[in-house]
């Protein structure tokens, strides 16, 4: 493809569309999935805890297949491979709605999740490679626009359909969506595909890959769940993990054709904004686990209320997102990135000062800022990764970083879960220490509980209920806290980069 020209006028612009549908489709699936858990537990007849396996087969067989994505371009084409994934995803889609029992969902799920994984870097990589050089910037802040909006919007939608239709239409919603996204990207492509080669398939490197990844990802989804280390599973799944992935990194290291390219870590701005989108993805995602967990669970909002308070943050990337895409190589991108971590920094120090009485408004507005900040880092985070790189690496490399970028996020919710548990459980031992004869408030309390008839027992049970409120406030204000400081931090890492910042070019970069 790198010696076509580049696609111009309403052929560009359809397929621009055609990619970003199916780029969306995928992303709001995950997030769409996730609300209707109890309601599909409920209807096939198992408990929630089995009911989150739909949730972890997808992330499972998604996280293997993500690395795969060079390899599998290569061999097969990247044009093919969308194409086939996306129909395939959407073939999976209706089956996952007609599941009759939680083994079929569970089974579906696995292929969606496999087929799933091509599919977000390819939409990338396609993008880049049929737009003009000026313009590739602003591919990636349409790419940005769609990859970040689905997330956010999947829970309202999920709890919509789920609660005026049934659970089958979160998948079935899929089939106009994919039948477009495929119709349309092969017309617009047709005549374009990349070049391909026979590589020889490395079958130790695959088996280590899915063993390692397979093992992590299930350790991460289930690992607060079952306790962490205190469980025999999780504890043999870490040293499992641990093993396949250490002899991975080394057979891969020392292939000549190695089913993931690792060496893509030599290239200095490829690793530095790895990093940093990982780590930036890891925080963001803790936040968008937690926020909304905390007002359904304590502030007493639904799962509607509760997503449409999260929202906002979705607002600015879907309006500004291409505008920054198109001109922030005017600048330094590693100053635009900084730009957007300190918008990160002050909104999460922002939202620690947070109450029990909060109202609306006043949790909507930080949030709607914080969308700056995922605009301004994300977008030019993506440009520096792929800087240097020859165009044929791309694929890969997208393919590569996505990965760890959705592993940051697993690993954001799993810590931010578990974190959000024993803080609660470290404010609620010391608030009730205040709780005796000795603290005059204590029993101005409890006897203004019992001036309006509730007894001992009742008493305790009242001002108990309160403290687990509050530890759970102070809790979700701690991981706020500590957001802030890690954006801090990552505004140091991404100074690491080293201009210049050009897509897809065959610039011979640095280690």
């Amino acid at each position: 493809m790198a010696e076509l020209t580049c696609l111009t006028g309403s052929r560009l612009i359809l397929l621009t569309i055609s990619l970003s549908l199916g780029i969306f489709m995928n992303v709001l699936d995950v997030s769409i999935a996730n609300v209707a858990i109890p309601t599909i537990a409920g209807n096939l007849a198992v408990s929630p805890d089995e009911g989150t396996w739909v949730i972890t087969s997808f992330a499972v067989s998604q996280a293997i297949m993500l690395p795969l994505t060079g390899w599998l371009a290569r061999r097969f084409g990247e044009v093919r491979l969308f194409l086939v994934s996306t129909a395939l995803f959407t073939i999976t889609s209706i089956l996952c709605g007609l599941s009759m029992n939680l083994s079929m969902l569970i089974f579906f799920r696995v292929l969606q999740g496999a087929v799933s994984g091509p599919m977000i870097p390819l939409s990338q990589s396609l993008l880049l490679a049929n737009y003009p050089e000026e313009k590739k910037s602003f591919a990636t802040g349409i790419w940005v626009m769609t990859a970040v909006v689905g997330p956010i919007f999947g829970p309202i939608l999920g709890g919509w359909i789920t609660d005026n239709y049934s659970w089958p239409w979160i998948f079935y919603i899929n089939l106009p969506v994919g039948i477009f996204s495929v119709i349309f990207t092969a017309i617009t492509l047709s005549g374009r595909e990349t070049t391909t080669s026979k590589t020889p398939v490395d079958y130790i490197g695959l088996i280590l890959l899915i063993i390692g990844i397979g093992s992590l990802q299930i350790l991460l989804d289930k690992g607060n769940d079952l306790d962490w280390f205190h469980s025999n599973l999780i504890l043999t799944l870490s040293i499992i993990s641990f093993i396949a992935l250490c002899y991975l990194i080394i057979w891969e290291l020392t292939r000549k054709d190695p089913i993931v390219d690792l060496t893509l870590f030599k290239k200095r701005n490829f690793s530095i904004g790895t990093i940093t989108i990982t780590l930036g993805f890891l925080v963001y995602f803790a936040n968008v686990v937690i926020f909304p967990l905390w007002l359904q669970t304590q502030m007493g909002y639904t799962a509607t209320w509760a997503g449409l308070a999260a929202a906002p943050v979705g607002v600015l990337p879907f309006l500004l997102s291409p505008f920054v895409g198109r001109y922030m190589n005017l600048f330094d991108l590693r100053k635009v990135a900084t730009i957007g971590f300190i918008v990160f920094a002050l909104t999460s120090f922002w939202q620690s000062n947070f109450y029990t009485d909060v109202g609306f408004q006043q949790l909507i507005e930080p949030r709607f800022v914080q969308g700056l900040g995922i605009t301004l880092f994300f977008t030019p985070l993506i440009t520096i990764t792929i800087s240097g790189l020859a165009p044929e690496r791309v694929a890969n490399a997208l393919g590569l970083s996505n990965f760890f970028r959705i592993l940051g996020g697993s690993f954001g919710t799993s810590i931010s879960v578990t974190l959000w548990d024993r803080r609660e459980a470290f404010h609620h031992s010391r608030l009730v220490e205040q709780v005796n004869h000795f603290n005059s408030i204590s029993d101005q309390t409890l006897n203004h509980l019992e001036s309006l008839g509730f007894s001992g027992i009742q008493n305790i049970g009242v001002v108990d209920a309160t403290i687990t409120n509050q530890s759970f406030l102070l809790s979700t204000l701690d991981i706020f806290w500590i957001s802030g400081w890690v954006f801090v931090f990552l505004m140091i890492i991404v100074w690491g980069a080293k201009p210049p910042f050009k897509p897809s070019s065959n610039i011979s970069m640095g280690d």
